[in-house]
């Protein structure tokens, strides 16, 4: 399914109005100065120096914030994967972002390899959340993502077996009954399936 994202300057914007820009390190002119010469429609702005904990409150779905989970403490700790080519400085571009539906009920152990050979990269956490911030409507019951270019590296070297998602909480168990319909970012083990979450990808980054 497309997704039409805003203009760099619309995303721009709404950025500023989140406040994500002062969490990011930036200003507002430092964020319009970076979209300023830049026209692309169909890119996702990112500024990288943000946090998932810092932007997942943003996200809104029916009046419900968005939240991390209680098991999920660490989640500034998932990092981009080796294999992903991160553009360096506060802000960047990702272009083409897919929800992956065509994965639904995949595990990430095998999206993984699939995502690479069509040539696209898998979207970070950070990335998803952008998105969401952007298109709302990206996260839909029943047909939500995983982020799985973000990942947990143990000090032993060995990968985290979790591996982040954005869903929409049922209230249940430890998300509380208030946090019913609300965003939720949480994780799946990296052998697991799950018949309501893709595997979001993008067709590639540029700085900016």
């Amino acid at each position: 399914m497309t997704f039409v994202l805003p203009s760099l300057n619309e995303q721009a914007d709404r950025l500023i109005e989140l406040g994500v820009h002062t969490v990011a390190g930036m200003t507002e002119n430092d964020v319009a100065s970076v979209v300023s010469n830049n026209t692309d429609g169909d890119a996702l702005l990112i500024l990288s120096r943000a946090q998932p904990s810092q932007l997942a409150p943003l996200v809104q779905r029916k009046g419900k914030s968005g939240f991390v989970v209680s098991d999920m403490d660490d989640v500034d700790r998932f990092e981009p994967i080796e294999s992903l080519s991160m553009p360096l400085g506060p802000a960047y571009l990702v272009d083409a972002p897919e929800r992956g539906d065509e994965m639904e009920n995949w595990n990430p152990d095998e999206a993984l390899p699939s995502i690479t050979a069509a040539g696209r990269s898998p979207l970070t956490l950070l990335e998803g959340i952008h998105w969401l911030l952007q298109v709302p409507e990206v996260l839909e019951r029943g047909h939500c993502f995983m982020t799985i270019g973000s990942r947990l590296r143990k000090p032993n070297g060995a990968l985290d077996t979790r591996t982040p998602a954005v869903w929409i909480s049922n209230g249940t168990g430890r998300d509380g009954v208030g946090n019913r319909n609300a965003p939720k970012v949480g994780w799946c083990w990296a052998g697991n399936r799950h018949t309501w979450l893709g595997f979001a990808s993008a067709a590639g980054r540029r700085a900016l």
